[in-house]
C-alpha cells in the first residue's frame, strides 16, 4: 500500500558529493542529489522493516555550484585476514569534484506491503502508512534521527529540517543524461545499479520515475546477525515511539 500523502524534508550542506559511478579514479557529483542518497537520508531519520520510502521528486533550492577538493586516501582496501596497510606506501592523491552551498526539499511517501498489514497480529499498533508518516514528521520536527544523515558520502553531514512557504525550487533546467537511481539486490544479496536515462533537473525539480520505485520495492538486503540486546533496546524504542502515537 503505498500512501497517497507526501512527506516533505528539507536538507542543507556546506558540501556534498553524489559520485557518477562511470568516473572511478576521480570522483565527480552529479549536479543534483540523486534518488537513493535522499532514501538514505530518509531512513537516517526514520527506518523500520515494516515499511519502505518512496522518494518522488527532489526540488533544488540553491543553485548548482561545483568545486574542487584535492586530498590524500588509501589506494588498498582494507579486508578480512589483512593485518594492517602501509600507509606510505599506498598513499594516492585524489581530486573529488563535488557541489558546495546545496539545499534540496525531498518529497517522498510511505509504502506498507499488504502482505504484512494482513500477517500483523499487533491489533493495538496496526500497521498503518498513516502512523509512519506520522512518527517521521514527528522525528523532523524534534531534530531526531538514527544517525546522522549525510550528503553523499560521511564527511558532508546534512542538516533537516521542515520546509517553509519560502523553500520553492529554483527556476533552473539543467541536462543530467543518466543517473544512477537505486541499487537492486536479489534474494542472494547480489547488487545491480539500476540507472535512469534523459534525466534533467527541470524548473528546478528532478521527477523520479515511478516505474523504477516499484522494482527497487521488490528488492531485498541481506541483514547482519545482530545481538539480542541489540534487538530487544531498538524493539522497546518503537514501542515507546508507537504509544505516543
Amino acid at each position: 500500500m503505498l500512501d497517497k500523502e507526501i512527506v516533505r524534508l528539507k536538507v542543507t550542506g556546506d558540501f556534498a558529493c553524489f559520485t557518477r559511478p562511470d568516473l572511478k579514479v576521480e570522483r565527480m557529483s552529479y549536479p543534483c542529489m540523486t534518488p537513493s542518497s535522499a532514501r538514505g537520508i530518509l531512513e537516517a531519520i526514520l527506518w523500520k522493516p515494516e515499511f519502505q520510502w518512496v522518494v518522488r521528486r527532489i526540488l533544488v533550492l540553491n543553485p548548482i555550484k561545483f568545486t574542487s577538493i584535492k586530498r590524500n586516501e588509501i589506494s588498498k582496501k582494507g579486508s578480512r585476514g589483512v593485518e594492517h596497510i602501509e600507509i606510505e606506501k599506498n598513499r594516492v592523491q585524489r581530486n573529488s569534484i563535488v557541489l558546495k552551498d546545496v539545499a534540496y526539499i525531498i518529497e517522498a511517501s510511505v509504502f506498507v506491503d499488504e502482505e504484512r498489514i494482513k500477517q500483523s497480529k499487533d491489533t493495538a499498533n496496526p500497521l498503518t502508512v498513516k502512523k509512519y508518516r506520522t512518527m517521521f514528521e514527528r522525528r523532523v520536527s524534534n531534530g531526531q534521527c538514527w544517525h546522522q544523515p549525510c550528503l553523499g558520502t560521511r564527511e558532508f553531514a546534512a542538516d533537516f529540517s521542515v520546509p517553509t512557504k519560502e523553500d520553492i525550487p529554483l527556476e533552473i533546467t539543467y541536462p543530467i543524461g543518466s543517473m544512477l537511481y537505486d541499487m537492486f539486490y536479489d534474494k542472494k544479496g547480489k547488487a545491480t545499479p539500476i540507472f535512469f536515462y534523459d534525466v534533467a533537473i527541470v524548473n528546478g525539480i528532478l521527477d523520479c520515475p515511478e516505474e523504477k520505485a516499484l522494482r527497487i520495492l521488490s528488492s531485498t538486503h541481506i541483514q547482519p546477525a545482530q545481538s539480542d540486546e541489540y534487538n530487544r533496546v531498538v524493539y522497546e524504542h518503537y514501542k515507546e515511539e508507537e504509544t505516543d502515537l
